[in-house]
């Protein structure tokens, strides 16, 4: 009895204390809240090997991934639109996110999130690196990439790139997968070329059958794709530009893309961006990959394409359509004539081109 008072005022009398067994009890639960977080993060992220490759000795069992679906025939000069593969290109909310790599951002975003986690790299050190290659990146820009995160200078990322365009397993432009990559930083030149080359062939090459090779050679896909990804970020818009840019093709027109012009301009500059912009006057460089001044298909892709470009290249959407341009704020607009497609300019532009 004579205890009791006490019990009742020891909380009042020992402020501080109360409080800082309160602090580590929150600070625990926070640590523990975070631990589980980041272990789902990062079961997560070496469970989705569409969008992240992993090393091998990371690596989990993969799923089959399903064929491409084709509505084009170049054969024929048709798109024959299927209801069915409409129907799944069109849910941007589940099936075409799975099915053509669209979460990649969302994945790259969640890797370099978990990289940067001080408590990650506590336990992680500095044996992985997570290495971020976007959709549309150039060849060079892959190297970069690559380099920056394993300590590559200038020369290695050149003699990279050498070694991958001329020695088994070749890569080229093109052929680079983009995703997060996950990999140990002590990982070899040769040992990233085994790993690039190993998501080509399951992201990529797994999925195209034979068949559908004979009537449309992958490499013409990854072409076309490539440029759909440099005009666009848009996966509904690349369909629609997919299906310009066959109508352009089986009516002997010149493609008159200007990503070719970009490629084609910074290949001869060798410096400054990848990307520069487009002038008049680039129209006249003298490059295969002019596809103002050549017809047909430039020699070969112009960047490394996504999924989601790839699905769009080989089936695009039925339009009418020859001419379109993107406004100031980005929406994309189409013509069947080129008359049209003038007036249209001089609504956005005040001026034809």
């Amino acid at each position: 009895m004579g205890q009791s008072p006490q019990r009742q005022l020891m909380p009042h009398a020992f402020p501080e204390r109360r409080q800082r067994k309160r602090n580590r009890r929150i600070q625990l639960h926070a640590v523990v809240s975070f631990s589980i977080a980041l272990l789902v993060g990062i079961g997560a992220l070496l469970s989705l090997p569409t969008v992240i490759a992993v090393d091998t000795r990371l690596a989990q069992a993969e799923p089959v991934k399903a064929p491409f679906p084709v509505t084009v025939d170049p054969v024929n000069e048709l798109i024959v639109e299927d209801p069915e593969v409409e129907a799944l290109l069109d849910n941007t909310h589940g099936t075409l996110a799975a099915a053509s790599g669209l979460a990649s951002s969302a994945l790259a975003w969640l890797a370099n999130l978990v990289a940067s986690a001080p408590l990650y790299q506590q336990v992680a050190g500095s044996d992985l690196a997570f290495v971020d290659i976007k959709p549309g990146y150039r060849e060079e820009e892959v190297a970069y990439a690559f380099g920056k995160q394993l300590g590559w200078n200038a020369k290695e990322q050149a003699a990279f790139l050498r070694q991958v365009n001329e020695n088994a397993p070749v890569i080229e432009e093109g052929h680079f997968v983009p995703g997060t990559y996950v990999l140990s930083s002590a990982a070899s030149p040769t040992y990233v070329q085994e790993l690039l080359n190993d998501r080509f062939a399951k992201e990529i090459k797994a999925r195209y059958s034979e068949s559908n090779h004979e009537v449309l050679p992958i490499e013409d896909v990854l072409t076309i794709a490539s440029m759909l990804e440099r005009e666009t970020r848009n996966p509904a818009e690349m369909r629609l530009i997919s299906g310009i840019i066959w109508n352009r093709l089986w009516s002997g027109m010149n493609l008159q893309i200007d990503a070719t012009l970009q490629y084609a301009k910074a290949t001869k500059a060798s410096s400054g961006s990848w990307w520069p912009k487009v002038v008049p006057d680039d129209k006249y460089i003298k490059s295969s990959y002019n596809t103002y001044k050549y017809k047909g298909l430039p020699p070969g892709p112009i960047a490394n394409p996504s999924t989601a470009a790839v699905v769009a290249a080989l089936n695009p959407k039925k339009t009418d359509c020859i001419f379109y341009f993107h406004d100031r704020k980005g929406e994309m607009h189409c013509t069947p004539t080129y008359k049209e497609h003038v007036a249209m300019l001089k609504k956005y532009y005040g001026r034809g081109k």
